[in-house]
């Protein structure tokens, strides 16, 4: 008769296999997870690769647009918001423009992609640099920047800060010992840096800019609450009056704008002008589930179109 092994060594064997296979399927779930997550970081990859690619094609897009605009108006130099450059291209799928280009039926088998963008006149809103001009601010232009605080609902307070604050980076800018002074500002987002609040920042983002150097405003772009703070005396239904004139007439020199100044207004071709060098060229690619949006400033320099900066923007939230 033979004899049965003892218990505690079939267990001990059970439980050896038990192990043996939670080992086996742990190890094989980390394999299929690192190759899930390669997958993932080369598809990630890819598509940011694609999308730096598309919107590069859709800034070159917009430099060949200005750069036009530029030639069909060298006798005249006139910029308004009537030409092609201010028609903002509307999302459309990538595959329609590959069609175009014959593509024909293959043009559906790519991904699902869609572009948008727009150019827009960085001289239509105030910038900040004219206050600035030399080490003490010009008095004309600090009562236009505290007029457009003010029609921003900016309290008294604020105004003085941030002009202070504009003084100090701007004064200091050469000054890399001092490190107790704010960094001059990039962009209106980056004016959190000299004391203002995300509210005030907002409000004033329509109406003013942050240029490199000092730049004129495009009377035939700007809109009535920056015009109407570029002139001592005039109000909102004068400078609109100004906007609903150039609609049906751009204004080809600053002569033009004197019957609908206040006697006596100065027309200063540092402060104004009818004509723009530096635009916004902002891009927006939807490649799948994922939202790529880009924003380059572009300075033109007769007919040539440079880049100044080029940032990363954050999608907002739906």
């Amino acid at each position: 008769m033979r004899r049965q092994p003892p218990q505690p060594a079939r267990g001990a064997a059970l439980l050896t296999a038990l192990l043996v296979v939670t080992l086996i399927a742990t190890l094989a779930a980390a394999m299929v997870w690192q190759q899930h997550r390669a997958l993932a970081t080369e598809a990630a990859d890819r598509a940011r690769t694609q999308a730096t690619w598309v919107l590069s094609g859709a800034l070159d897009w917009a430099r060949l647009i200005l750069r036009e605009d530029a030639r069909a108006n060298q006798a005249e130099p006139v910029d308004h918001l009537g030409e092609v450059w201010a028609v903002p291209l509307a999302e459309a799928r990538l595959s329609t423009f590959l069609a175009a280009e014959g593509g024909g039926a293959d043009a559906d088998s790519g991904p699902d992609a869609f572009l948008s963008g727009a150019i827009t006149d960085a001289q239509a809103r105030y910038n900040l640099a004219n206050v600035f001009r030399s080490r003490e601010p010009d008095p004309l232009e600090l009562r236009t920047l505290q007029r457009l605080c003010a029609s921003a609902g900016l309290d008294g307070g604020s105004t003085s800060r941030l002009i202070q604050n504009l003084r100090a980076a701007s004064q200091s800018q050469n000054d890399n010992e001092n490190a107790n002074v704010p960094l001059r500002p990039r962009s209106v987002a980056q004016l959190r840096w000299l004391g203002l609040d995300e509210r005030s920042v907002t409000r004033l983002e329509p109406w003013i800019t942050v240029l490199p150097t000092p730049t004129p405003v495009n009377l035939n772009t700007a809109p009535r609450e920056v015009i109407a703070a570029l002139f001592d005396g005039l109000d909102l239904a004068s400078a609109d009056r100004i906007v609903q004139a150039r609609s049906s007439k751009p204004f080809r020199r600053l002569e033009d704008l004197k019957p609908l100044l206040p006697e006596g207004a100065p027309l200063n071709g540092e402060r104004l002008a009818v004509n723009s060098n530096h635009f916004i060229v902002a891009g927006r690619l939807r490649l799948d589930d994922r939202v790529i949006e880009q924003r380059s400033l572009v300075r033109r320099r007769g007919l040539d179109v440079e880049l100044m900066w080029r940032e990363r923007v954050v999608p907002a939230a739906p």
